[in-house]
């Protein structure tokens, strides 16, 4: 869990860490036991970590204990305690099932000797089947687009300074969004948010791997769906804003270092509570995953200066 109207160091579940430009690290793990494995700290991390990441190692942990020809396509995950981005994180698999062509995985994140998120994890062989999917939103393309980092300086004075020194930090995911506003900034109701994203470097040609790296980039800024809503964002003061659970289903083979669209709505919010969904889809218009994410977003009583 996190809270976005603190400073932006590497504590919010819906923002990408800080470090190497190679994301590929970053969701590496290594195993350490039968059915054990250990996920790295954040680069440079501190604060609390970002959710993307523990989800993604998570999911990296349970693909190792499975066939290669059976590749995720749905996991289902918690958010019970904040995570410490200068500590590894410790993953224990339970293999609840492998049938005629489904696999099923059960992880559990540790760190301090506490779970701090739970995910269940399903695999699939390949198959012919039906086929349809939603179209693609009409959007513009990701060439010409500003990221965040050169938003950010367009707009420096609408944007908070932490915010500023935040996107100038290198970060392993480029964002582009396709409507040019100030980053992490109150301007306005939304009903959607859009952007382009794809790692920064080029990455190996191992398609388990590019869907475990969707799984990190799926959390970032997912959540600020149902803030935009309202006209408010991350950098809102007096709100506590936090993921609590995610769930991402993927429907084919794609590439990370090649840009996607990210599409994102919220159908509502509540009691404290704002769901959120997104739709990712290649440059070509193929549906490639759908995400869906509940979030505390908690208006709280001003502090009195």
């Amino acid at each position: 869990m996190s809270t976005a109207n603190r400073a932006p160091a590497g504590d919010d579940h819906n923002r990408a860490p800080a470090g190497d430009d190679q994301l590929t690290p970053i969701l590496d793990v290594e195993r350490v036991e039968d059915n054990f494995f250990l996920g790295i700290a954040t680069p440079e991390g501190r604060g609390r970590s970002f959710g993307g990441q523990v989800i993604a190692q998570a999911l990296a942990a349970a693909v190792r204990t499975v066939d290669a020809d059976r590749p995720p396509h749905s996991l289902h995950a918690y958010f019970m305690r904040p995570g410490d981005a200068t500590k590894p994180v410790l993953y224990r698999i339970e293999r609840d099932r492998d049938g005629g062509s489904f696999a099923t995985r059960r992880v559990v994140a540790i760190q301090h000797g506490q779970p701090i998120l739970n995910m269940a994890a399903s695999f699939h062989v390949e198959e012919a089947g039906l086929h349809h999917q939603s179209d693609m939103p009409d959007v513009p393309g990701p060439d010409g687009l500003r990221n965040e980092q050169e938003l950010a300086e367009a707009f420096e004075d609408k944007v908070p300074r932490a915010y500023r020194n935040f996107l100038k930090m290198k970060r392993p995911i480029e964002v582009r969004p396709c409507e040019e506003r100030p980053p992490y900034f109150d301007t306005g109701p939304m009903e959607r948010q859009a952007v382009w994203i794809r790692t920064r470097t080029a990455m190996p040609d191992d398609t388990l791997l590019h869907r475990v790296a969707l799984a990190y980039a799926s959390d970032l800024g997912l959540l600020g769906a149902s803030l935009t809503r309202h006209g408010i964002s991350f950098a809102t003061r007096d709100m506590m804003i936090a993921s609590l659970d995610h769930a991402i289903w993927l429907h084919g083979d794609f590439r990370m270092d090649e840009w996607l669209l990210y599409d994102m709505d919220s159908t509502w919010t509540g009691g404290a509570r704002g769901f959120c969904r997104g739709r990712i889809f290649t440059r070509e218009g193929r549906l490639v995953a759908n995400v869906a994410q509940e979030g505390l977003i908690r208006q709280t009583t001003p502090k009195e200066s």
